[in-house]
């Protein structure tokens, strides 16, 4: 266990429950601590964004970064209960592997999933992650917040585009252009680009405000991901993705058969 990362979250936690301004000699006596390294740990959790100081009392307090991180876990299993109904439709009408996705940094994590009944399937795993640039999830949510509008603001947000296969996007130029078509036909693929011998499909589920929130993916193997069967199921993933939109009250105007990436309301 790391010690250092231990005792910072020990003292975060303890400055969540005193609900009031902490000195710096408070801290040090509620732990034993010397007051160098009380102000070491008060310090580095005031430059990672966790604690703020008081310029006029030098008192610390958490900050609302904890509040904002606790809504969006709060958020995500409200997405999970709301939006399973339409994965489990989903997941009957095409037989394969279904995934809920969220995008976190660079990366999706996966919030929920039904597995495909057939002997062969791809596998995945809830609270599993996968980089976005790589998966038809996070290209889809990449794709939906327009990322791929400005280079700078895409590498800032993916950092080095590493191969982990030979089909994965290493270029950003290539990138931009596979998001902006991503937008044009309505869903993003993922043609073995993570994992071989597994492609994907992927449709972002947009909130009340307009704002792509998730995204609803289909896995498959590379054997049943031939263009005809492509289009067949994402003609079904885009209508689910339309109606899980509608669950979380999307109304597009007007509002078309089924919800492309077009139809999202300006923010």
């Amino acid at each position: 266990m790391d010690s250092t990362l231990a005792k910072g979250l020990t003292v975060l936690d303890w400055l969540v429950r005193q609900q009031r301004g902490c000195r710096l000699v408070d801290v040090a006596g509620a732990f034993g601590m010397a007051r160098s390294n009380a102000h070491r740990t008060l310090q580095t959790l005031v430059a990672c964004g966790w604690a703020v100081q008081d310029a006029t009392t030098s008192a610390y307090r958490p900050s609302l970064r904890l509040f904002e991180l606790g809504a969006l876990v709060e958020a995500a299993a409200d997405l999970r209960t709301l939006l399973r109904p339409h994965l489990a439709s989903l997941s009957a009408a095409t037989g394969e592997t279904i995934h809920l996705a969220v995008l976190d940094g660079s990366e999706i994590v996966y919030l929920d999933k039904f597995d495909s009944p057939l002997p062969v399937a791809a596998y995945s795993r809830v609270g599993g992650r996968a980089p976005a640039a790589c998966v038809a999830s996070g290209k889809a949510l990449l794709a939906a917040w327009g990322e791929d509008a400005d280079a700078a603001r895409l590498q800032a947000r993916l950092g080095s585009l590493k191969a982990h296969t030979p089909n994965s996007l290493t270029d950003y130029a290539a990138l931009q252009t596979e998001l902006r078509r991503t937008r044009e036909r309505g869903y993003a693929e993922n043609r073995e680009e993570w994992r071989l011998g597994v492609c994907g499909l992927g449709v972002p589920v947009f909130d009340a405000r307009g704002e792509p929130v998730a995204a609803i993916g289909i896995s498959a193997p590379s054997i049943r991901f031939a263009r005809t069967q492509v289009r067949s199921l994402a003609d079904r993933l885009m209508a689910a993705a339309a109606d899980a939109s509608r669950t979380l009250g999307f109304s597009p105007a007007p509002a078309p058969a089924v919800l492309h990436f077009n139809s999202r309301r300006p923010p």
